[in-house]
């Protein structure tokens, strides 16, 4: 434990930012998947599921959760399942 004043208080704000981080990026991935099985059961709101996913994608890249690259490949992704699945 770090004796420094300042020292603490980082390890406090590290603390809850990796709380933050970790709710956020599980929550992402409860929607990703969510997203991925609605496209697969061919379901009626696999198209509001895939918008919802994707606008959690950009907000997770937006708090630097992900790298923009990251978030593109996969909005990518689903947009082909989408259209695969459309088609």
């Amino acid at each position: 434990m770090p004796n420094i004043k300042s020292a603490k208080k980082r390890v406090l704000v590290n603390k809850t930012k990796a709380a933050r981080n970790k709710a956020l990026k599980s929550n992402l991935k409860t929607v990703l998947k969510s997203a991925n099985a609605a496209i697969e059961n061919n379901a009626d709101n696999k198209v509001e599921a895939v918008r919802f996913a994707v606008k959690k994608i950009d907000q997770a890249c937006s708090k630097g959760l992900l790298h923009k690259n990251c978030a593109a490949r996969k909005k990518s992704q689903l947009t082909v399942k989408l259209n695969a699945a459309n088609a």
